[in-house]
Order: structure tokens, then C-alpha cells, then sequence
């Protein structure tokens, strides 16, 4: 069953930030009124850059260089003021300030963001509530696809820190931009030459240390810049690698519970290795004033190794246990290997010519994203030869196994079953826009079209040998059976209790390296998740920004116009598939009204309406019917409408002296067609069925919620305390939907109110840094309260719920700048060991825990210019 946009376990690839220590020039008379854009954003901006403090007598010099937190403030402010919608933004230099290991784990430190861990890491963010797939992912104006098979939803674990110039974050639409994300658009900006003031060259290199496996992994990556012609062309380029080697231990049920007894268990022992690569390459040409062209390429490669060793159990004789209880149950030893690669290419080319109060931008630009699974083995199974009596747990949040020593010999288990599969999917996106803007004395009009072509791509292959089926040629061959034969001679080193041998992957590979594929293949199981749809967007707006007095007022429409295709199978219990099509058309007009009004030099109000559309997710609108038998059947539904918000914004900012800030916003969005799982069953062609899980839209769901944000340098304290900084964001955000089944002995639909997945009622950012001299230390702690992960069998049935409990973060960073062209950083993430706990209804009942230990890492970043 496909739970995709329910925000299903998550394998995040890890990255590791390696930004430069950049200069930037500024001028330190700030007597100028200064409009704010979303200053709950510049709190976190500010206060995450490394920085050394700067003289008070220096800092009323006419002109002068700043680093750290007074510059990335300031320049946070000078960005958002440029902005006619409420955006946020970070400077590469604040996603280095803190031990942020990749972009997603830096945008969690903001309000209204809050990230989706998974063994310790960040990988996707949720925006005031709402989910991944409805956020928005551009790099350099081009919109990222996903990887993921069936997913729209970025893991912005995928971007490296070092080539991010700065990340913006887009909370309320306008007019020009493409309406497809109902939380939030995320624009990543590389480095361009005309970024910084001269010639830039730098390179870091560094070490971490995973605490769990004891494995040390190395990191580097290297940034240049620089103008050529006379300075009219400008050249920047940025190149990062790692290699990552840890591990996570885990024990799951899944939530087999009924009635606090257990029906399964699992101990789960990960082992991943993973590498990536980067590389970015920005070209600019400004032959005169008015006249700019430029061309963005990035290029972000990563791969995981994965070894899933396991011991289950299941079959329990009765049907479950008691905790302290003892039975007689089926143990199985099954591992799991597969290596992914993931890629994500863009490329932007466009210009921008100004001849009077007339300007006119044209790009055009192509994104590709893919994840290529070469024939991992998704399944080696073990069985014991006879079900193992004496077999019991004690604690329900993390169950501890207990058995006899027959559970843990490798002697007890014979060879049951090996699956193997292969799995390619793409996600490719070309687009063309053009954009004309007139400039009058108190206003600007600005009009524009895009032509937007997308396709997704899902092939999938998987085999099975098992003794069941040895005559008909899908066997795994001659030879022994006996487990001891494929393990590797060492006990997993296992936290959560006790395992055993580990298995060997190669070992079991081998075995049916050279028998009949063919044979083998699963017909079912290789047709019903192939698919492929075309998503063709063609858009057109237009705007109207006024300015008179204090106000700022700007109102537009967008009108977009979507056309559809998709193409699947329908597979029957017997293997026979069967093609399905399905086409349709539609279009969204989504008018736009924000202002701001600014009450005096350094308070300014913000108000917005907007409206949004998010298309469902590529697995849900695939037309595939999969009949595993009379009763049973999952269908896609390529009929979901798309959903559709309105959004409301209100908030208020103040700065405080230069670079202190304190704000408040509030939010709300009423979302019509919201999608979720449900179960067809006894309805329609479907009235005979047990079970047909399909996909539906829920009639609305509504999102609320207020970010209080502050930030101040404590200059005020007496000395030593007057170099503190102290940054204090929280996020306050309550949801329902409506969600509903067909129930065949009620005879009717029933329905029940939900929170939408992902959303945590209380996020919260503390930060408390220290700066003198060339000493710069910050401590931060992240936390959330719990969400809805999914929804379990029985939707209907809040008991059967999975949910992500509450996850508190501290780290640590230490920063010494050793010369004008060394610095020096010690970081430390997760200091608290913090788990990642799944439970069924209630905390007591476990779904999944899992634990992942502290990450140590020493850098040495230096600068030639």
C-alpha cells in the first residue's frame, strides 16, 4: 500500500556543509528607514553565522568591513525589504554557523520550518504544517524534480552547504511565481562572481566522527570566483565530495498490537555507506549597464550502500503476547542490500535587458532528477527450521527480545526465500518563461507567461527464488541451505538487545547468480508499479505594485493551465496486465493581494491573500490496478483533483537598535480536496471486496498558527555577558481534515476528523551563542512536538494511528579563526542521543525506535583572498 503522501518512513543522504568565510562590505550608517520583510526569518540568519566581533569604535567608522552576525542581519534585511511578498532568508555563511549537515537541518532552525529526521539526519522540511510534497524546491529559478519514485516531495538533504549562496523562502506567492506549494517555495541560489566584492578562493576539508559504529569519514569541497574582461564576466565554480560510513539500531513492530498484546517483532541492525558529489558552475556576462546574460548549472550525485541486517519474529502460537509473557514463535533472519544512486541536473540560461523604465527577463532552463536501484537484494531469508519455544519481551516502547540460545545459532536457520529487485525512475522538467515589467513613478506593472513540461517515469523489476516453487525452475539451485553457510563469522554489534551472526550479502547473491531470470520474475509485482505521466503547465499573470505614503500595496492574478496524461497497468492475481490511460484538463485562476504598511522607521505590518494549487502525488494519480486476489485490490486514482488553498497572512515587525529584531506573524489556509488513503470496499465495482485501498479527496482541511520570533545581542549585560546572542523562535500551529470510508456493516460513509500529517503543534528554536576575538561558540536546541506520520489499516480508528513522537536536538559548534585566512570548527550534533520513536495510538504501544548516537566533526576552512 502506497502511503507516500502520508509521509512514510524516510532513508535520508546525508550532506555536510563546507561554507566560506566571505567578507562582505558594508556601510554602517543604517539611519535610513528600513522596510521588513518576514524579520522572524533574519532572527535565525543573523544568529547562525560564525562571526568575529567587531569593535564598537569600528562599527562607527564610515565605512566598514563586517563579519558574522551583525552582517548576515543586516544583509537578511536588505534582502526581505527588496521582497513584495513575506519571504526568509539564509546566507551560506549562517548555514555554516551551526552543525547543519545539509540545507533541510538549516532551514529548521527558522520559525514556521521544522524538519523530518531520520537516523539522526534532516531530509525533508515541513512548512507551517504542512507536508513536503506541499513545498516547492527551485535551484537558480528552475524547478527541482524529485527522484523519488512516486514522490513530488525534494530531500534537501541532496544540497550540499558549500555551493549554497543563499536559501530563500517564499511563505506567501506572488503572481509571477508558480503556484505549486501550499507551505512554502524554496530557492536555492548558487554562487555567481558578482556576488562578492573580488576574487574569491576557498577550501575546507574535514573529518566526523560517528560515535555508534566508531567510523571516522572524511569531507571536503572548494569554492572560486572571479571577473574577467574588465569585470564584465564573471566565472564561479564550487566542487564538494564526502563519504559517509555509520549506522543506526532500531527495533519495530510495526504496530502489531491488539489490545496490548504483540503479534510481531523486528531487530533491525543498519550499516550504510554513502558518498555524494557536487558541482556548480555559473557563468555572467554584464557588457553594459541594462544589459546582463547569464547561465546556472548545478550537478548533485549521491549513492547509498545500505545493509539491513534483521531478526524477526512472528507467528506467535495464539496469535500474540503479553509483555513478561513466554511463547513459542517463528524466528527468521532476514538482511537486506541495496545500493541507490540518486542525481539531480539544472540548467538555467537567461538575460535581462533595461532600456528606460522598461525591463525584460527570458529564461529557459531544464532539471533532471533520477534514482537508479541496480538489482539490489531486497530480501536473503533465513527460517528456523522449527518454531523456538521460550520466546518473550519486557518493555513496549522498546521491546527487549529474550530467547534461548537455539534463537541466536545460525544452525537453527535454513535458507527460505530470496528476492531480488531493480528499480528506475526519472523525473525530468523543461520550462520557458518571459517577463515584461514598466516602471512608473509610483508604481511598477509587470505581466508574464510560462510554458512548463514535466514527465515522470517509474520501471520496476523483481524476482523471487524460493523451494515452493523448484518445479518450475524458480529455485535458488544446488547446494547447501544451512544459514552458517552465508553469514560472515561476526556478531552484530547490536545496542537494543541481541541479533547474531551478521549475514553475508555476496554470499547470498552468488547463489543465484546463475539461474534462469526469467523463471524467476514476478509479473505482478514488475507491471503494476510502471507508469508514466505527463504534466504540461502553461501559465500567464499579471501584477500591479503601488507605492503611496506609507503603503505599499500590490495586487495580481495567475492563471494556469494544466493538462494531463498517465499510463499504467491493470494487473490480476494471475500476472496478466493490462494497459490503462487516462487524460484530462483543467484550469486554476488564483488571483493575489499583499501590502505592507510601514507605522514608523523601524516597525512595518504585512498583510497577504493568496491562493495556491498542489497537484496529488505521481504514485497516487498513476493508473495501476494491482487484483492480488477476488477480494483484494489497491487502484490509483488519476481522477484526484488538485489541491487548492486560500491563505491568509497577518503579521507585525520591529527591529530592535541595529541588529536586534522581535516579530509576530499569524497564519491561516483553508485547503479544499485534501487526499488521503481510503478503502473502497462494498462499493461500486468494488462491493464484493474485503479490501480496495485507493486514494480520495477529503472535502477541505484547514491550517492555523502564529510564529513569534526574537533575536537580540546582549550588549546591554556587563561585561564578559555583553558578547552573548540569544535567538528564541517558536511556531504555534493546530490542523483538521476530514477524512472518510465506505463501512459495510453501517451500510454508509463514515468520516473523522484528523491533523494533517507532518504538522507538530508546538516547534521551538533556542539558540545562545558567545563571540570574542576570534572565539565564536553557539549551543542550539530544536524541538517538536509530536505528528501524525500515518494512518493505520482501519483509517477510521484513531487507536491504529502511527505517530512520530516529541524530538528535542541539541548542538554545538566552536569556531576559531586561527588567521585572516584559517578558521578552525569543532561541531557536535545531537548531544542529547535523541531517538526517533514511532508509536501506534498511544506512546506506550511502539512503531519504531530507533537510535543513532552523537556525530563529532573537526574543519579547517581556509581563504586565499
Amino acid at each position: 500500500m502506497d502511503r507516500s503522501y502520508l509521509l512514510p518512513r524516510i532513508r535520508p543522504v546525508p550532506s555536510t556543509p563546507f561554507a566560506p568565510n566571505m567578507k562582505t562590505s558594508l556601510t554602517s550608517s543604517m539611519s535610513s528607514p528600513l522596510r521588513l520583510s518576514a524579520l522572524a526569518l533574519a532572527v535565525m540568519a543573523a544568529f547562525n553565522a560564525p562571526a568575529v566581533a567587531q569593535d564598537e569604535s569600528a562599527a562607527n567608522a564610515e565605512t566598514v568591513v563586517i563579519k558574522g552576525q551583525r552582517s548576515s542581519l543586516r544583509n537578511a534585511i536588505a534582502a526581505q525589504e527588496k521582497a513584495d511578498n513575506i519571504v526568509s532568508v539564509i546566507s551560506s555563511d549562517d548555514i555554516g554557523g551551526l552543525p547543519d549537515k545539509n540545507a533541510a537541518e538549516a532551514l529548521a532552525r527558522l520559525p514556521g520550518v521544522s524538519v523530518q529526521r531520520d537516523q539522526g539526519e534532516g531530509r525533508y522540511i515541513t512548512v507551517r504544517g504542512l507536508g513536503p510534497d506541499l513545498n516547492a524546491v527551485t535551484i537558480n529559478g528552475a524547478l527541482v524534480p524529485s527522484p523519488e519514485a512516486g514522490r513530488r516531495a525534494v530531500a534537501l538533504d541532496i544540497l550540499p552547504a558549500g555551493l549554497i549562496r543563499t536559501l530563500e523562502v517564499s511563505k506567501t506567492l506572488l503572481p509571477e511565481m508558480d503556484a505549486n506549494s501550499l507551505g512554502a517555495t524554496v530557492e536555492v541560489k548558487s554562487l555567481s562572481a558578482f556576488d562578492v566584492p573580488g576574487k574569491l578562493l576557498s577550501a575546507n576539508i574535514a573529518a566526523s566522527h560517528d560515535d555508534k559504529t566508531g567510523k571516522t569519514s572524511p569531507s571536503g569541497g572548494a569554492l572560486w570566483a572571479q571577473r574577467f574582461l574588465d569585470g564584465k564576466l564573471g566565472v564561479a565554480a564550487g566542487i564538494s565530495a564526502e563519504k559517509r560510513s555509520f549506522g543506526s539500531d532500531d527495533v519495530e513492530t510495526g504496530g502489531a498490537w491488539s489490545n496490548g498484546r504483540l503479534s510481531s517483532l523486528e531487530l533491525r541492525d543498519y550499516l550504510p555507506v554513502r558518498k555524494r558529489g557536487a558541482l556548480a558552475v555559473n557563468l555572467d556576462y554584464r557588457p553594459e549597464a541594462g544589459n546582463s546574460w547569464f547561465l546556472r548549472s548545478f550537478l548533485s550525485e549521491f549513492s547509498d550502500n545500505e545493509v539491513r541486517d534483521r531478526l524477526t519474529i512472528s507467528n506467535i502460537a495464539g496469535g500474540s503476547l503479553a509483555e513478561g509473557e513466554t511463547g513459542t514463535a517463528r524466528a527468521e533472519r532476514r538482511i537486506r542490500q541495496r545500493k541507490y544512486t540518486q542525481q539531480v541536473r539544472s540548467l538555467v540560461l537567461g538575460t535581462q535587458q533595461k532600456s528606460g523604465d522598461w525591463t525584460l527577463d527570458i529564461k529557459g532552463g531544464a532539471s533532471r532528477a533520477t534514482e537508479d536501484t541496480p538489482e539490489s537484494l531486497n530480501d536473503g531469508r533465513f527460517r528456523a527450521s522449527s518454531n523456538i519455544a521460550g520466546v518473550s519481551f519486557t518493555d513496549t516502547e522498546q521491546p527487549l527480545l529474550s530467547g534461548p540460545a537455539a534463537l541466536y545459532n545460525p544452525a537453527s536457520y535454513a535458507l527460505n526465500a530470496i528476492t531480488l529487485q531493480q528499480r528506475y525512475s526519472k523525473d525530468k522538467e523543461h520550462h520557458a518563461r518571459i517577463d515584461l515589467a514598466r516602471k512608473f513613478d509610483i508604481a511598477t506593472l509587470k505581466f508574464g507567461a510560462k510554458m512548463s513540461r514535466r514527465e515522470k517515469t517509474n520501471d520496476t523489476n523483481q524476482w523471487a527464488y524460493n523451494s515452493s516453487k523448484a518445479s518450475s525452475g524458480n529455485y535458488w539451485g544446488a547446494g547447501g541451505t544451512a544459514m552458517s553457510a552465508f553469514v560472515q563469522g561476526r556478531n552484530l554489534d547490536y545496542d537494543l538487545g541481541a541479533i547474531g551472526v551478521a549475514l553475508d550479502p555476496a554470499l547470498i547473491r552468488a547463489r543465484v547468480a546463475g539461474l534462469d531470470r526469467d523463471k524467476a520474475r514476478l509479473a505482478t509485482e514488475s507491471a503494476i508499479n510502471d507508469y508514466r505521466m505527463q504534466e504540461d503547465i502553461d501559465a500567464m499573470y499579471v501584477q500591479n505594485s503601488v507605492d503611496f505614503d506609507a503603503w505599499h500595496i500590490l495586487g495580481g492574478v495567475r492563471a494556469e493551465r494544466t493538462s494531463f496524461e498517465a499510463a499504467g497497468s491493470q494487473v490480476n492475481s494471475s500476472g496478466a496486465a493490462m494497459p490503462l490511460s487516462r487524460e484530462r484538463s483543467y484550469t486554476n485562476w488564483l488571483p493575489n493581494l499583499q501590502a505592507r504598511y510601514d507605522v514608523d522607521a523601524n516597525t512595518s505590518v504585512r498583510a497577504a491573500w493568496t491562493q495556491a494549487v498542489v497537484r496529488a502525488n505521481f504514485s497516487q494519480l498513476a493508473p495501476g490496478v494491482s487484483l492480488a486476489s477476488n477480494t483484494e485490490a489497491v487502484i490509483g486514482n488519476p481522477d484526484l483533483k488538485p489541491l487548492k488553498a486560500n491563505n491568509l497572512d497577518l503579521g507585525i515587525e520591529r527591529v530592535l537598535g541595529n541588529d536586534g529584531v522581535v516579530s509576530a506573524y499569524g497564519f491561516y489556509k483553508d485547503i479544499k480536496n485534501f487526499t488521503y488513503t481510503t478503502n473502497l470496499a462494498g462499493t461500486g465495482q468494488w462491493a464484493g471486496y474485503t479490501s480496495a485501498t485507493s486514494y480520495a479527496n477529503g472535502d477541505a482541511a484547514k491550517v492555523k498558527g502564529i510564529e513569534l520570533s526574537y533575536m537580540q545581542p546582549l550588549r546591554m549585560l556587563p561585561a564578559p555577558f555583553n558578547r552573548l546572542l540569544l535567538g528564541i523562535n517558536g511556531t504555534l500551529t493546530t490542523s483538521s481534515a476530514q477524512i472518510a470510508r465506505y463501512d459495510k456493516a453501517a451500510g454508509r460513509q463514515l468520516s473523522r476528523t484528523i491533523r494533517l500529517p507532518g504538522q507538530s503543534n508546538q516547534v521551538m528554536n533556542i539558540m545562545l551563542g558567545y563571540e570574542t576575538g576570534p572565539v565564536s561558540a553557539r549551543l542550539a536546541l530544536n524541538t517538536k512536538s509530536p505528528y501524525l506520520l500515518e494512518m493505520g489499516g482501519d483509517i477510521l480508528q484513531q487507536s491504529q494511528d502511527h505517530t512520530v513522537d516529541s524530538q528535542k536536538q541539541l548542538d554545538f559548534s566552536l569556531s576559531y579563526q586561527v588567521s585572516k585566512q584559517l578558521q578552525l570548527t569543532f561541531e557536535a550534533a545531537n548531544l542529547n542521543n535523541e531517538k526517533y520513536y514511532v508509536y501506534q495510538g498511544t506512546k506506550q504501544f511502539n512503531v519504531q525506535n530507533e537510535q543513532y548516537g552523537r556525530t563529532y566533526k573537526l574543519s579547517l576552512k581556509a581563504s586565499a583572498f
